[in-house]
């Protein structure tokens, strides 16, 4: 059985392929448009997936699309009778986006050359925050385990929570639409001057400058519910939130969320040009500190509810990996399956794991390796280098790793390129920018030299998987880059460039069987330099993590890289 799983006409378009229950290839269409969370029917991810595995879309059994429109009708209408849209513009929008997801038939027409109903059997919609869980769960290595998918929203869901047993995941509560911790911190995020779609872990970076000072006005902002529930106080918020992300070029775009009472309670928004002051440092903790205690406060209801010890965790809220650490000192759970891809890309996924197993009750596989995306041969780089006039050397394992290790620990700075291409926001890798963490100037070098980003924000460690517990307060696994942990006092000055201003790092473990080409360049750091572990940053400028070694060349070339290695070959400066 072959099942493709398909997010579409939302942000981070994606797609991914099973076959008899395994994962192929799972990839996000912003590697290919190039353009940030893009959000259009993936077209190019499909026909990726469909070329990795060697079929045709005639051959996919089934197609699992991430949102049910049916989902919850009698609420959205029950909301809409109470907020009616404002204006024709936000149902004009409103109306553009429900036609699109009735149009996947036409997509997969256009696809294949199949006429639209050949589709109509073969298409299966699943609720977004089920195919969240369903991507968390059902890849996680736990029979059973609590489950939560937290966003801003999806079918008209914010929160939902449940309970996953083997193969069937059973729904215990939700939060609707508008009641969205999501919400709630992109509009702080907002009002701190990150306007951008996705800018939210600008303010979990910044978060640590500053002290958490108001987080008694932000309790009049969310109100905790008794059973784990919680509520805006919408009188801080733009009135009826209709029209709240519009996708104009399929890039999306969010309204400010914040409303007059906001602005008089917290102070004008920031402008993108104005420094950052204390006041906004200290906006940022409690912004922070405000979206840990309510997670807690879900969780630990959850916990006491399912008595499990497992929690698997997705949704857009799951990529704020400092409250992601904290998770098992401060509720229940001890053991947390968090996926490489938390956010809407992991959506592709999800649905086809519940068609799969939920359906299907196909046998489940725990998800080790977040490499599904594409790679490239040493011949394929080779060609594609002499075609650009590229001077380079094709080098043995040992001597690229002998030389790359050489230049970092003189203070360069190296591009690796280097086997399938990650899924999900973090460079775990595959496709990494990597330095010297003991260089106390990297984190400048990178920030304004190469990365051109905001120099408050961290850079994260990959450590060899034996050796994490004797640099980080943790005994976890993490291999998806997803939680944050303390750096141990004693070697916080060993390796100033990764750790952060109150002593954490966002840590990546390196497994030796799932990241051999990684793990020996580490190790091989490691032996000269007695460090076992590497800054790594993702391999882009301001730009979707590279996807060919066209792009990685461009990136290379226009930034302050000092070496390109990709694959078995070497680039110098």
């Amino acid at each position: 059985m072959i099942i493709i799983g398909i997010n579409a006409y939302h942000a981070d378009a994606s797609a991914a392929i099973f076959v008899d229950g395994k994962l192929i290839a799972a990839i996000e269409e912003e590697r290919f448009t190039r353009i940030k969370h893009w959000a259009g029917f993936p077209v190019r991810s499909i026909e990726f997936c469909l070329k990795e595995v060697g079929v045709s879309i005639k051959d996919v059994d089934y197609f699992a699309i991430g949102r049910d429109p049916s989902a919850k009708i009698l609420q959205k209408a029950y909301y809409l009778a109470r907020h009616p849209l404002k204006n024709v513009k936000d149902f004009k929008k409103r109306l553009a986006n429900n036609r699109q997801n009735d149009s996947i038939e036409k997509e997969l027409s256009s696809l294949s050359g199949k006429p639209e109903k050949y589709f109509v059997d073969k298409i299966k919609n699943i609720e977004h925050h089920k195919s969240h869980i369903a991507s968390a769960f059902f890849a996680s290595p736990f029979e059973s385990a609590a489950c939560i998918s937290i966003d801003g929203s999806g079918d008209f869901t914010t929160t939902m929570i449940g309970k996953g047993e083997e193969n069937e995941i059973r729904i215990i509560a939700s939060i609707n639409f508008p009641h969205s911790l999501g919400f709630f911190y992109t509009a702080f995020t907002q009002l701190l001057g990150f306007t951008n779609y996705g800018d939210e872990y600008k303010v979990m970076g910044l978060a640590p400058y500053g002290e958490p000072r108001y987080v008694d006005q932000m309790h009049d902002v969310v109100k905790l519910r008794p059973g784990g529930m919680f509520s805006l106080n919408l009188v801080y918020f733009r009135k009826g939130f209709g029209g709240v992300v519009s996708y104009p070029g399929n890039i999306p775009m969010v309204v400010p969320l914040y409303g007059d009472m906001m602005i008089k309670k917290f102070g004008e928004p920031r402008k993108t040009d104005e420094p950052l002051s204390q006041y906004h440092k200290d906006l940022a903790a409690s912004v922070q500190k405000m979206t840990e205690l309510i997670l807690f406060h879900i969780l630990n209801t959850l916990f006491n509810e399912t008595k499990d010890i497992n929690i698997c965790i997705a949704g857009g809220v799951a990529q704020n990996s400092v409250a992601m650490g904290k998770i098992t000192t401060h509720t229940g759970f001890k053991n947390i399956y968090i996926p490489p891809a938390g956010h809407d890309a992991g959506i592709a996924l999800g649905a086809a794991l519940f068609v799969q197993h939920q359906i299907f009750k196909e046998p489940r596989q725990h998800m080790v390796s977040p490499y599904t995306g594409g790679s490239f041969s040493n011949e394929e780089i080779c060609i594609f280098l002499d075609t650009k006039g590229i001077a380079y050397t094709q080098l043995s394992e040992f001597e690229i790793n002998d030389t790359i290790t050489d230049c970092i620990i003189n203070g360069g700075v190296v591009g690796w390129f280097n086997g399938k291409a990650e899924f999900g926001p973090r460079a775990l890798g595959g496709r990494s920018i990597l330095a010297d963490p003991r260089n106390k100037n990297a984190r400048y070098i990178i920030n304004n030299k190469i990365k051109r980003r905001e120099s408050f924000r961290p850079f994260a460690p990959s450590v060899l998987k034996e050796f994490a517990k004797e640099y980080f307060d943790t005994d976890m696994d993490v291999p998806f880059m997803e939680k944050v942990y303390p750096v141990k006092k004693e070697k916080r000055s060993v390796i100033p460039a990764v750790t952060h201003v109150d002593g954490t790092a966002r840590l990546h473990t390196v497994d030796k069987n799932i990241s051999p080409e990684y793990y020996a360049l580490i190790e091989a750091f490691r032996v000269k330099t007695g460090v076992p572990l590497l800054l790594n940053t993702s391999f882009n400028e301001n730009e979707p993590i590279v996807n060919t070694p066209e792009e990685a060349l461009a990136c290379f070339l226009r930034t302050d890289m000092d070496m390109l290695a990709m694959q078995n070959i070497l680039i110098k400066k």
